[in-house]
C-alpha cells in the first residue's frame, strides 16, 4: 500500500516508498485531471498547493509554546472535574434535579474528552510535550473503542484514504449509502433506520470499525497477516473487553455508590450515565458526518489515489472534506472538527490553531480555485440527511 511522506498522517505507517514521496518534486509530474474532479476549474498546480499549505503546517508547528501547553492542560482538568461532578451529582440522581444536571455534566465530560481531548491526544497532536499522560501512546479514552484500533482505522487508514472508494471503510461505515456511485442493495432499503441507529449507538459502530474494515480486507493485501481469522478474532476480543471495562464503570461501578438511596439510586445513576454516552454518541455522530457527507464532497476511484504527490493527497483531502460554522464553543464541543479542512490538510497540529489557520487555508484554496465547503451546522447537517434520503432507494 503506497503510503505518502506525511508523518503527520499517519506516524506508525511504513516508510514510504521512493516513488510516492514530492522532496523534491519529480520533473513532469503528471498533471490534474481537471475533468475528473468536477471543484477543479482551469487546472491547479499541485506542487505549488503543497507548498503553500506546507509552509502554513510549518509556521504552525514552529509557533507552538506555553499558550498552547497551558490550553490542553487546563481542559483536561476542566474536563475531570466535569466528571467528577457529574458522577456525584448522579449519586444523588433519584432527586431529578440532581439528575437532570449530573446527566448534562457527564454528557458535556464525555463530549470534551472524546472530541477535543481524545482524539486529538490520538492523533498526536501534543507528543510534543513529553508528557507522561498527555501522549497518543499512552491516552485510554472513555469510549468503548480501543484506542489502538482507532488509530488504525481512523489515523492511519481514513485520514491517509479520505473518501476513496474501497479504501476508507469510513464512507457509510458499511451500513449506510452516502456514494451516488456505490451500487443500490437491498440492505439499504433500512437506511433512514440505519442513520438513527447508527447515531444512537455510535461508540459501538465505531468499536468494531477496524474489525470490519479487516473482514472487507479494506486496504489489506490478500497475504496480508490482520486478514487472518485468528488476529481478526484477536481484535474482536480486545473490543469486547473495553466494552465490558466501559459498562462496568458507568453501569455497575458508580451506580452501586448510590445504593444508600436504594434500588431506585442505583437505577438513576446508571441511566443517567447511559443518556450521557447517546447524548455523547449523537453528538459525535453529527459532526463527524457533517465533515464529510454534506452535498458538495467528492469521492475518488482508488486508481486515480496511488501514489500521488504532496499537491494531489491536499486536494483529495480538502474535496473530501467539508467545515461548519459558529463560536468559541461550538468548535471547542466540536473538538474543532468544525474545521474539518484544516484537521485532514494537518491532522497532527493542536486542534485550537485550526480557527486561526483557517483565513489562510481558505485563501489558498480560493486562489487555486478550489471549492471551501462550508456553511452552519444545521445546514451542513440539512445537506447530509437530503444525502442519506437521495440514496436511500434505487435510482
Amino acid at each position: 500500500m503506497p503510503v505518502l511522506d506525511h508523518p503527520h498522517v499517519s506516524p506508525s505507517a511504513p516508510p514510504p516508498p521512493a516513488e510516492a514521496t514530492r522532496n523534491p518534486p519529480e520533473p513532469g509530474a503528471r498533471p490534474i485531471d481537471a475533468a475528473a474532479i468536477p471543484n477543479v476549474r482551469n487546472g491547479v498546480d499541485v506542487d505549488r498547493l503543497a507548498d503553500e499549505l506546507d509552509r502554513v503546517r510549518a509556521e504552525v508547528l514552529a509557533s507552538l509554546g506555553p499558550d498552547d501547553e497551558r490550553y490542553i492542560r487546563r481542559l483536561v482538568m476542566i474536563q475531570r472535574r466535569l466528571e467528577l461532578a457529574g458522577r456525584a451529582l448522579l449519586w444523588a440522581g433519584v432527586a431529578p434535579p440532581a439528575w437532570i444536571a449530573g446527566v448534562g455534566a457527564l454528557s458535556l465530560a464525555k463530549i470534551l474528552e472524546n472530541m477535543e481531548i481524545g482524539h486529538n491526544v490520538l492523533h498526536g497532536q501534543w507528543d510534543w510535550l513529553g508528557d507522561p499522560d498527555i501522549n497518543s501512546r499512552d491516552w485510554d479514552w472513555d469510549n468503548v473503542c480501543p484506542a489502538d484500533q482507532w488509530q488504525r482505522s481512523h489515523n492511519e487508514v481514513h485520514h491517509q484514504w479520505t473518501n476513496v472508494r474501497g479504501r476508507d471503510g469510513d464512507i457509510g461505515y458499511g451500513l449506510l449509502r452516502v456514494d451516488p456511485d456505490q451500487p443500490w442493495s437491498a440492505k439499504f432499503a433500512a437506511q433512514p433506520l440505519a442513520f438513527v441507529a447508527l447515531a444512537t449507538l455510535f461508540e459501538y459502530g465505531v468499536a468494531f470499525h477496524d474489525v470490519d474494515n479487516d473482514l472487507r480486507c479494506i486496504n489489506l493485501a490478500d497475504d496480508d497477516p490482520a486478514s487472518r481469522p485468528e488476529n481478526i478474532a484477536a481484535k474482536a476480543k480486545s473490543v469486547v473487553a473495553k466494552i465490558r471495562r466501559q459498562a462496568v464503570k458507568d453501569y455497575v461501578a458508580f451506580p452501586l455508590l448510590s445504593l444508600p438511596f436504594g434500588p431506585a439510586g442505583v437505577a438513576a445513576s446508571a441511566g443517567g450515565a447511559a443518556v450521557a454516552n447517546i447524548v455523547r454518541n449523537v453528538w459525535a455522530f453529527t459532526v463527524i458526518f457533517c465533515g464529510h457527507f454534506p452535498d458538495g464532497t467528492h469521492f475518488t476511484d482508488a486508481a486515480d489515489a496511488e501514489n500521488e504527490t504532496d499537491g494531489e493527497w491536499y486536494l483529495r483531502q480538502i474535496q473530501g472534506s467539508a467545515n461548519f460554522e459558529g463560536g468559541p464553543l461550538l468548535h471547542l464541543l466540536a473538538g474543532n472538527l468544525s474545521h474539518q479542512i484544516e484537521h485532514h490538510l494537518f491532522p497532527d497540529v493542536p486542534s485550537r490553531r485550526y480557527r486561526e489557520i483557517a483565513p489562510r487555508v481558505r485563501e489558498i484554496c480560493d486562489g487555486h480555485g478550489i471549492d471551501y465547503n462550508t456553511g452552519s451546522l444545521a445546514t451542513q447537517f440539512g445537506r447530509v440527511v437530503r444525502r442519506v434520503l437521495r440514496l436511500w432507494l434505487p435510482r
